[in-house]
């Protein structure tokens, strides 16, 4: 099917300035989908490689964006476009629309990106009064001529000229209703013929205007209506979950049909090289006979798998197999499909590299691995830490007596449960009141996105591994079951009847497993995942059938760690979270919060602390806190032992270890009304009226609490060196380094350093041990990043509290601003996503930049870390990799995340795309 490049296209291909916004299918290659996006580069990358793919151009990217930006086309646009219509026209040897045997062109969009189901799509096109009859001679077919016309208008009506859809689809049941058939492959030529007047009524009357007769009409605005369509809210909704760029438009493709609806030798489907759901290699996939691609799908008539058309059409199905084959080694990776039939001849209408689940994309890395078609490097780029997080939720308990009502297609693996909502507004507005909710529906259409999204899981009593459900939620790592066929669903009276009768209602909980595809009545309980349990140490790769995925899993991270550059630490303030932090691969602690410390039945002792009028009342409080803090070190240092652990002092304000402010007013006032005692009540009321602050966070905590109140730092200081020394001792092998928080300035550190120094020195000669107790500071204030080379004087090495830093730098307090604005910001499209989520990198970022190279200026073997929450945030350890830092830290479960993004950051050789 390859061909040269047209040379009445090469004649008009350039506009006035130079620039090209049309490519021939024969000019492309998948390297090119900036500019032709996915589909577009695709269709010419299999062009290239000579497979049968229906002739046709694509528009750039570059032109919608001057249509998005100017409201109008570029001005070479029309001739470029007509050019290679005019091509078009010459090898096909028919017209655009010609009344006798007419040209018909599909008009699709095709982003960089897939976003399956957010944009627009109109088939058919160049159909009219005229020359459907013309079609219909020659297919020799009349039914086929009008319901394809029936189609045109259908989708035209939706797309282009903005009817609601519901208009169409009601009329064409009425139609199945008045001939008494299900399916719409059943009604005649001649019912169709009625629909077809019927549906140009409907045009007629909600969009003020005829049907376009004139075929090159359709196009221009079928064209306009695809570069629309990249700003509906849905697509822009879909942007915005999937991390994708709002400024890169979408290209169209316009490509001339081939009809899979000419009658029972006919047909559509969707494949994919490999199980897009568990890995697995064999035949996956859907097919459709006597249909068009969109009937697939929209999930509305229920399709056979794709291994039956080997008994429907062997010629057909050997061709697809080989062709499967020959994408899957050429693009190295699962390919999903897009294919149509018609009487016997199979076309390729799209590939690309297909949207799997995270279980599917661990196995299918380590699987090509195992062929050689890619090493461990490109493995690497193959999964996502998002992914991994995903393998890690738990799963529903198999053994559990739960009632099993239904099974449909394990279409996206999880184990859901939730009140079962029947429409998309409901399953928003229930999220947002805090249920958790499972969408239920017939079939779900991009319409449904918002819906999906608050969603926990989505159930579809139709479609297939390729519906619209499967493939978006797959794509969002959402559990899904589709094709549930045993369950009756209404959404109208929204309402869902299981086998046996039974009825659940709007409201009812229900579970469902996205592994399995078995729906259940109310909540299953869950078990942990058997990827958890690997890292835990409760599950050995290779140990268990299962877990085939614990072997991927495991040879991935094992990819991981000897690649990656930056190690990884935990956020842990205690001896059990440490031991479980170092089963799930921890190299040391990068923050113990001796807060936590403090409270529980301590919070006595530091009451009697913040109350104390005299020296010797502090230092009695003070020499009462130091063993029970000694022995936290102690014991952390034994969970960690031989990896360092960075303990930060006390950071938070003083009021929040005394009892609330409102609380603690009622029990006085009753203790006085009641004439009971209440003097420690009231000196406590005294003291938090004392430490009330207007802006605690900005106030009195932090490196500032060290100093001005005498011996806090020092006595933790003790405490720190007195279990190192201890375990020492012990033979063991302490590696505490002490962190002030909260620094500004250098002289602040400075201080509190020498104190340090002096403790340390003190108990190093009282025991006889050599203590390296390295001293450094967290960077969580603007002004201290900004002065990073003179801090780095004093300080031995540098944590970034980026929690901290965030608020600093945009003026937000976080507790705030994420139940207010926050929501409003993301819909808004301000922020891409939240900042206290993924680091800000040209604010937040930039002054982590710009103290790392302060500090290394100053001294050059300062250790750098980061140890706020972005530590364990995929595209944010990517950017700390960028940067220099020599390790991340995070919460224990999010350590194996981590893990893996450091060794795609090392193992990315060109920056690509991380989502």
């Amino acid at each position: 099917m390859s061909e040269n490049k047209d040379p009445q296209v090469a004649e008009h291909s350039e506009s006035v300035e130079g620039v090209k916004f049309v490519y021939d299918f024969t000019e492309g290659n998948k390297d090119l989908k900036d500019l032709l996006g996915g589909k577009g580069a695709n269709l010419a990358e299999m062009t290239n490689l000579g497979l049968p793919v229906p002739p046709g151009f694509t528009i750039t990217t570059e032109a919608c964006k001057v249509y998005l930006d100017s409201g109008e086309e570029p001005a070479a646009l029309r001739d470029e476009v007509s050019a290679h219509l005019d091509a078009l026209e010459q090898r096909m040897g028919k017209k655009l629309g010609q009344a006798d045997d007419p040209l018909l062109v599909s008009v699709r969009s095709g982003a960089k990106f897939s976003m399956p189901g957010m944009m627009d799509t109109v088939l058919n096109i160049g159909l009219s009064d005229k020359s459907v009859q013309g079609l219909a001679k020659q297919a020799g077919d009349e039914r086929f001529a009008w319901d394809s016309y029936r189609r045109l208008i259908q989708m035209f009506g939706k797309t282009v000229l903005g009817v609601d859809g519901d208009l169409f689809e009601d009329a064409l049941e009425e139609a199945k209703a008045a001939k008494k058939v299900l399916v719409d492959t059943e009604l005649e030529a001649a019912d169709l013929k009625k629909l077809v007047t019927r549906f140009k009524k409907i045009v007629k009357t909600q969009a003020d205007r005829d049907f376009p007769q004139d075929p090159r009409e359709q196009m221009d605005l079928a064209i306009h209506a695809v570069f629309d369509s990249w700003n509906t809210d849905r697509a822009k909704l879909y942007r915005r979950q999937e991390r994708i760029p709002h400024d890169l438009g979408t290209a169209v493709n316009v490509c001339s049909m081939v009809f899979g609806n000419l009658g029972p030798d006919s047909g559509t489907g969707v494949a994919f090289t490999r199980d897009p759901a568990s890995g697995h290699q064999g035949v996956y996939g859907d097919y459709l006979q006597n249909a068009q691609g969109e009937d697939v799908v929209a999930g509305i008539r229920n399709t056979v798998p794709l291994a039956e058309l080997e008994t429907i059409d062997k010629k057909s199905y050997d061709q697809l197999m080989q062709i499967m084959e020959t994408l899957e080694n050429h693009y190295k990776d699962l390919c999903d499909i897009e294919f149509t039939i018609e009487r016997g001849q199979l076309w390729m209408l799209q590939t690309r590299v297909g949207k799997r689940t995270a279980g599917a994309a661990f196995r299918i890395a380590t699987q090509l691995v195992d062929q050689g078609l890619i090493d461990e490097a490109e493995a690497l780029q193959r999964v996502t830490g998002a992914q991994l997080a995903q393998l890690m939720f738990p799963r529903f308990d198999e053994d559990a007596k739960v009632a099993q009502v239904g099974r449909g297609i394990a279409a996206s693996p999880g184990a859901a449960v939730g009140k079962a909502v029947f429409d998309s507004y409901t399953a928003v507005k229930w999220s947002r009141s805090g249920e958790k909710v499972i969408l239920v529906r017939r079939e779900t259409n991009p319409d449904d996105l918002d819906g999906m999204i608050a969603a926990e899981g989505i159930l579809t009593s139709r479609g297939g591994k390729t519906s619209h459900a499967a493939v978006v939620a797959r794509g969002m790592g959402k559990t899904c079951v589709c094709g549930a066929e045993e369950l009756e669903v209404d959404t109208k009276r929204r309402r869902m009847t299981v086998p046996g009768g039974h009825v659940v209602e709007e409201g009812d909980v229900i579970s469902i497993d996205g592994s399995s595809g078995k729906v259940y009545l109310g909540e299953v309980p869950v078990v942990p995942s058997p990827v958890v349990e690997y890292f835990e140490g409760r599950m050995h790769a290779g140990a268990h059938d299962a877990d085939e995925l614990v072997e991927a899993v495991h040879r991935i991270m094992a990819f991981a760690d000897r690649k990656r550059r930056l190690r990884v630490r935990a956020n842990a303030d205690n001896a059990e979270d440490a031991m479980r932090a170092r089963r799930f691969g921890a190299q040391g602690i990068g923050l113990c919060r001796t807060e936590h410390m403090f409270l529980g039945d301590r919070r006595e002792l530091v009451e009697r602390l913040i109350l104390a009028d005299t020296e010797t009342e502090r230092e009695e409080s003070l020499k009462a806190l130091l063993p029970l803090q000694k022995q936290d070190f102690v014991e952390l240092f034994s969970a960690m032992d031989g990896l360092p652990v960075t303990v930060r002092l006390l950071d938070p304000p003083l009021h929040e270890f005394l009892p609330d402010i409102t609380e603690l007013s009622v029990r006085v006032a009753l203790a006085e009304s009641r004439q009971e005692p209440h003097e420690n009540e009231l000196r406590l009321l005294q003291a938090v009226h004392r430490l009330h602050e207007q802006n605690p966070m900005l106030g009195l905590r932090g490196v500032r609490l060290g100093l001005v109140i005498p011996g806090l730092f020092t006595m933790q200081v003790r405490a720190i060196a007195e279990a190192a020394a201890e375990r020492k001792a012990a033979k063991g092998d302490p590696r505490a380094e002490i962190m002030i928080p909260l620094v500004g300035t250098v002289q602040e550190l400075e201080i509190v350093r020498e104190e340090a120094d002096q403790v340390v020195a003190e108990v190093q000669a009282a025991t006889g041990t050599d203590l390296k107790l390295a001293i450094g500071t967290m960077i969580e204030l603007p002004r201290a990043a900004l002065t990073a080379g003179q801090i780095a004087e004093a300080a031995e090495f540098f944590s970034f509290g980026t929690n901290d830093l965030t608020q600093t730098v945009w003026g937000f307090s976080r507790d705030d601003v994420e139940a207010s604005f926050f929501t409003a910001y993301l819909e808004k499209g301000i922020f891409g996503v939240s900042p206290f989520e993924t680091i800000d990198k040209d604010g937040v970022g930039s002054l982590v930049k710009l103290a790392a190279e302060a500090g290394r200026a100053t001294r050059p073997d300062l250790k750098l870390g980061v140890c706020g929450e972005h530590g364990g945030d995929p595209e944010s350890v990517h950017f700390f990799h960028e940067v220099g830092l020599d390790y991340v830290s995070c919460s224990p479960f999010r350590i194996p995340v981590a893990r893996l993004e450091a060794g795609r950051a090392a193992s990315s050789s060109n920056g690509s795309d991380h989502r």
